[in-house]
């Protein structure tokens, strides 16, 4: 059996690096093309103007030697024989030469016949864009032209200009950039795989990582080894590692205790059928005492069977949470106060305990709402108020006093319910409404609050912990009659 939890092991393992793509197929491949093609554009940018400035130093080179030579051939004031000037031809490479001073051209060597002359070109001024358009007009169109050029020399007032074929020029240009061309692809891809290396191991790896962690927890989250162990560091992807770690232990407990209150939920369901039976009975038998002549049987009836009543319908709810959410209200208008009174009597307070139940509630006042369902509101705050304040202890509790008090404000009705006991723990009111954490007392579960808060919600009103200057705990509920247009029912309907 361990063998085959190993190889089961070992074939989720191997499931999960294929579903991986490929060093070259995934972010790492598209990266290390990006990487190439962005340094191909970044060497094209450098290309352009250095192959333009590359053209004008060899077209300058050509100036200052025919320059030099000019200046030499001038200061001889003769002409020079066909095979100096052929000479001095060939080291430049042009096919004539003239110098222009004071206003004065003197041509100092030439081929035997003068080419005609397709373009010229002034180097003393050049701007940078005609440099470009120049430069790539002789790689596009180049290689069969003549070109005339000319160019101050130095700080003098002398002209120097040389008429030379293109082809040469051209020549050079290509070598030019094939060897820029190669020298790009070199450094792009150095470049590209430095950055890959890098970028792959801080950056796809960890992400890497992360994604079969996340796929691995997903498979069995209940699994406590498969949740991501996250690497040291204080990078965002350490940092989210943690979070995610954090998140899947969290989710398992969720995940726990969903499945512990499914079991119980079970557990409730069965216990509640068999109890809503027991109550039944329970029903029928207090159905008699209203028969019985004794007067202290006869006040305490009807309070016993309603209560028995609200037991059975609390069971029968039970039961169909586990299918439903809480039912819609039936909402009529009631009188608040009577309810309030029905809350005091099955909270049947210990008068030993010394806790005062204050009702300040107008008899007349009326709230549009689910008697039953505003019963189990109240009632759960007011349980809570009472046990928080058996168990308040000290001279600062000399005096509890639970109080409810309400009040209409046009078409809202206010309640609140307001005790002096210790107050709600930090840790209570960060998890107010949540079930099983926002419980002020130990070993409660904190339902109460959660199902309060879930029937005021259904009455479209709300329910809020009010800071109050003093000790205690107060809550509001505020809770809006219906729409005019909605239809109503009058108290006892």
């Amino acid at each position: 059996m361990f063998s085959t939890v190993i190889n089961r092991t070992d074939r989720q393992d191997a499931d999960a690096h294929s579903e991986a793509p490929g060093l070259t197929q995934g972010l790492s491949g598209r990266l290390l093309l990006l990487t190439v093609i962005f340094v191909m554009i970044a060497e094209v940018l450098i290309f352009v103007p250095s192959v333009a400035n590359m053209r004008l130093s060899w077209l300058r080179d050509r100036l200052n030697t025919a320059a030099a030579a000019g200046i030499v051939i001038d200061g001889l004031q003769t002409e020079l024989p066909r095979t100096v000037q052929n000479d001095t031809l060939l080291a430049t490479g042009a096919k004539l030469i003239a110098l222009k001073k004071d206003g004065t051209s003197t041509l100092l060597a030439a081929t035997e016949v003068p080419p005609s002359v397709d373009e010229q070109y002034d180097l003393s001024d050049v701007s940078q864009l005609a440099a470009v358009r120049d430069a790539f007009s002789v790689l596009l169109f180049g290689g069969n032209r003549v070109i005339r050029v000319f160019d101050v020399i130095d700080d003098s007032n002398m002209i120097i200009e040389i008429v030379i074929g293109e082809h040469k020029l051209r020549a050079a240009m290509i070598a030019y950039a094939g060897n820029v061309l190669l020298i790009s692809v070199a450094l792009s891809l150095i470049t590209a795989s430095l950055i890959f290396v890098s970028i792959n191991r801080i950056l796809i790896r960890p992400i890497r990582r992360l994604t079969l962690g996340m796929r691995g927890f997903s498979e069995q989250p209940d699994d406590p080894s498969r949740v991501f162990k996250p690497e040291d560091g204080s990078d965002e992807l350490a940092v989210a590692g943690r979070h995610l770690a954090d998140m899947q232990t969290q989710l398992q407990k969720t995940l726990k205790q969903q499945k512990n209150l499914a079991d119980l939920g079970l557990a409730v369901s069965k216990i509640n059928h068999d109890m809503r039976n027991i109550l039944s009975s329970a029903q029928l038998m207090s159905d008699r005492l209203v028969d019985v002549e004794d007067p202290m049987v006869r006040s305490f009836a009807p309070k016993l069977l309603r209560t028995i009543d609200r037991a059975v319908g609390y069971t029968s709810e039970v039961l169909a949470y586990g299918q439903a959410t809480e039912g819609a209200p039936k909402r009529r208008l009631i009188e608040l106060d009577e309810l309030v009174q029905d809350v005091k009597d099955v909270l049947a307070i210990d008068p030993a305990s010394g806790i005062e139940f204050i009702d300040t509630v107008p008899t007349d006042l009326r709230i549009d709402a689910d008697a039953e369902q505003l019963f189990r509101v109240l009632y759960n705050l007011c349980r809570n108020a009472v046990q928080a304040l058996q168990q308040a202890t000290g001279d600062d509790y000399a005096h509890k006093r639970l109080t409810i008090a309400a009040q209409r404000n046009a078409d809202v009705v206010s309640v609140v319910i307001d005790d002096n006991g210790p107050g709600m723990p930090q840790r209570a009111r960060e998890n107010l409404f949540s079930a099983f954490k926002g419980s002020a007392r130990s070993g409660g579960t904190g339902l109460g609050l959660v199902i309060a808060r879930e029937l005021v919600l259904s009455h479209k009103g709300t329910i809020a912990l009010v800071e109050k200057s003093g000790q205690g705990t107060q809550f509001r509920i505020e809770i809006a009659d219906r729409p005019a247009t909605e239809p109503r029912q009058q108290n006892g309907a």
